[in-house]
């Protein structure tokens, strides 16, 4: 039990169904739908749908999703890959010939096909009792008639405000400035989309006045997107890949996400006897920064959109891979050889899990990738567009490289884990790169430090990235001195290292328990 005379947030309990997540108005619409007769999909839908007005930065309608679903009657877990590709008429080589060494990050060449309305359809269609119109209904309405610019929500727009360019100023400020805590930001182009959306499903938005629009806009940008691009995405069903850590099963999507990465990390961290650690302490940021870097430099160079190239993940998260890293350097020294070489170091996303009282459970993250995208915007709806192509490489050669019709390697990562055969929790941690490394840091949280869920997320954060160690100011000076004095580069991070959200299932108690980062504004709501 926490220190109730230190600040600190409680987990939330509920016996007829959970929701989590990253803003309050989102998690309101959520229990609201349980509430009032829909479960878990429905309620996941309902939340995702309204986040790109709670929090445009991070999230939007032209972004790609991913989910885990968890059917009531079973504990089987499903994967939905809502990822869509570069268009048909991309060229690497046009890139390359205006002088660029890596991808783009504001111009249309970075913006991949928008996969997450698929995937919100897909999901209505196989798990949910209202369908995606009644999904759509308070998106709609919060479109129009704004909501309240939170804390955490103002100071991203206060930062990254700058990367909004064209018409997406005009949309996105207020009088040219970025939004003030409590200043109502609202969407009314977007709302129109909504309501296409709910009338037409996802024709509404891949075809029509939307794709038109769409297109119409990225190609005065530059691009090469045609309405075939558009009305050629699919989401799809995708097996989830899973791994044993000390007697627990994480469950995470195989490629083209990075998965597998937390996966592996989860491997190596188990050759270490963590519980003897101090779980603050230096010993154990050390030894996690090490593997973190192994982890990350085998996804950057193997990981890629599976139906271009052939990757083994089974063999990339196997004991016999993990012996063969560590056995490739001195975990005890720190190692400048094996950088994390994708230059993406902080983006922004949202997470949302929702469980319902028959069972069900849903992990979906959704994201535009940097934060506003691209800060471009179409001009007719006001629609921000991600830049996700800006995860590829230009390396000749690289599995991750940028060609016509492939997906990047993507860093947006649901997650649940079983006990027993049994579904156990739905968790998920924001924040771009760091989010396979979160997820490890998560588990080995409630694993070997038996923290609740609550302590596990509300806990200091560090990650290795870039030839730095970010250190939250969590960390002491003291810790940060130690690592230093290791060989560490210490970096105290301007913005919080990501959030996140889990729900998890007291099977002694027979109640649902929620947890919810304060790094963002959001919460875990039950009924």
């Amino acid at each position: 039990m926490r220190d109730f005379q230190l600040p600190g947030r409680s987990q939330v309990f509920s016996k007829s169904g959970m929701v989590a997540t990253s803003h309050p108005v989102a998690s309101l619409v959520g229990v609201s739908v349980l509430k009032n007769g829909g479960n878990a999909a429905d309620a996941a839908l309902a939340m995702a749908l309204v986040l790109p007005i709670c929090e445009p930065q991070s999230t939007g309608l032209f972004g790609d999703a991913f989910a885990l679903i968890k059917p009531q009657g079973t504990d089987d877990i499903f994967g939905i890959n809502g990822s869509g590709p570069t268009p048909k008429g991309f060229s690497e080589e046009e890139i390359r010939e205006k002088g660029y060494k890596s991808m783009p990050k504001t111009e249309a060449c970075s913006v991949t096909m928008p996969g997450a309305i698929s995937a919100f359809e897909l999901i209505a269609k196989n798990y949910s009792k209202l369908g995606l119109s009644e999904a759509c209904q308070p998106a709609i309405k919060y479109a129009f008639d704004g909501i309240p610019v939170y804390p955490r929500v103002a100071l991203d727009w206060s930062l990254d405000g700058k990367n909004l360019s064209g018409i997406a100023r005009d949309l996105y400020l207020i009088n040219g400035d970025v939004p003030k805590v409590g200043q109502v930001f609202a969407a009314p182009g977007q709302g129109e989309i909504l309501k296409k959306i709910s009338k037409e499903g996802s024709k509404g938005f891949y075809s029509g006045e939307v794709a038109e629009d769409f297109v119409h806009s990225l190609k005065n940008l530059g691009g090469k997107h045609e309405l075939e691009d558009f009305q050629s995405v699919a989401a799809e069903f995708v097996n989830p890949i899973s791994t044993e850590y000390r007697g627990y099963e994480v469950v995470e999507l195989p490629p083209n996400g990075q998965g597998a990465t937390a996966l592996l990390m989860l491997r190596l961290l188990e050759k270490f006897n963590l519980s003897t650690m101090d779980p603050g302490g230096a010993e154990r940021v050390h030894l996690e920064a090490e593997i973190s870097k192994l982890a990350y430099s085998a996804r950057d160079r193997f990981i890629a959109d599976p139906k271009m190239i052939n990757v083994d993940t089974e063999k990339f998260y196997a004991d016999s891979f993990a012996d063969e890293l560590l056995n490739s350097i001195d975990i005890e020294v720190v190692n400048s050889s094996n950088l994390i070489t994708n230059h993406n170091p902080h983006k922004d996303t949202v997470y949302l899990t929702a469980v319902d009282r028959d069972g069900m459970a849903v992990s979906l993250i959704f994201s535009v990738f940097d934060s506003f995208g691209t800060g471009l915007a179409s001009e007719k709806y006001g629609v921000l567009f991600q830049n996700r192509g800006s995860g590829f490489t230009l390396e000749m050669g690289h599995p991750n490289e940028a060609k016509p019709g492939k997906r990047p390697l993507h860093t947006i990562i649901p997650g649940m884990v079983k006990k027993d055969g049994k579904f156990l929790m739905s968790f998920g941690v924001m924040g771009g790169q760091y989010q396979a490394n979160g997820h490890a840091r998560v588990i080995s949280n409630i694993v070997d430090f038996n923290m609740d869920i609550q302590e596990a997320l509300t806990f200091p954060r560090s990650f290795a990235n870039e030839g730095v160690l970010q250190l939250e100011r969590g960390y002491s000076e003291d810790t940060a001195r130690v690592l230093s004095n290791l060989g560490h580069h210490i970096q105290r991070p301007e913005k919080p290292i990501g959030g996140g959200q889990i729900i998890s299932i007291d099977n002694a108690m027979e109640v649902l328990v929620g947890a919810s980062d304060p790094r963002k504004d959001g919460c875990a709501l039950g009924l």
